[in-house]
């Protein structure tokens, strides 16, 4: 089951890996593409942790959904026990709380983004079956590397509707009308 699924994430992946391989001189082309889509996430999640007014820190859409201060909170969370296990080390500690204070939350954020930065520097395709400890046990260091992107893509859409439900244009659709020619 596994091998079904690490062949349906790279399968997935595929398009966006010859993308990558294109501007790399790297021989590791899965490392370098999980980097390169790590750094672009990672880049407009810290922009839409800056974009949200701190009195919106504890917005949620519904009572059942998680606070915007929660969001940012999981996030450091969940990149620094990702990246603990694409290292293979101990996780960092951090403390943080869904109600501490915007400037708080997001700097844990880009200490996170950093961390995992460093972390994925380091890595490279010859590692990519090397064992290390994840959910439930172990798993391959390529099945962590793609869920740690795949989880970041999962909180962008979500931080995304937050912003949109606060009257505010989520970063990639600021990038994007930045490109677009204005019409007259």
């Amino acid at each position: 089951m596994r091998r079904i699924l690490m062949t349906a994430l790279v399968a997935a992946f595929a398009p966006m890996l010859a993308m990558a391989q294109g501007g790399m001189s790297s021989g590791n082309p899965v490392s370098s593409a999980v980097r390169m889509m790590a750094a672009q996430h990672g880049r407009v999640l810290l922009e839409g942790a800056e974009e949200m007014p701190a009195d919106k820190y504890s917005y949620h859409p519904t009572a059942g959904q998680m606070t915007f201060g929660h969001l940012i909170m999981h996030l450091v969370m969940s990149n620094n026990f990702m990246c603990s296990a694409i290292a293979g080390e101990k996780r960092p500690m951090v403390k943080v709380s869904d109600t501490d204070p915007k400037a708080k939350l997001v700097d844990a954020l880009k200490s996170s983004f950093d961390y995992c930065n460093s972390v994925l520097d380091k890595t490279n395709d010859s590692e990519l079956g090397a064992k290390v400890p994840f959910f439930r046990g172990e798993a391959p260091r390529a099945e962590v590397m793609i869920a740690f992107v795949a989880d970041l893509y999962d909180h962008y859409s979500q931080m995304a509707g937050y912003l949109r439900l606060n009257g505010l244009l989520p970063p990639t659709a600021q990038h994007s009308r930045r490109r677009m020619p204005m019409k007259h």
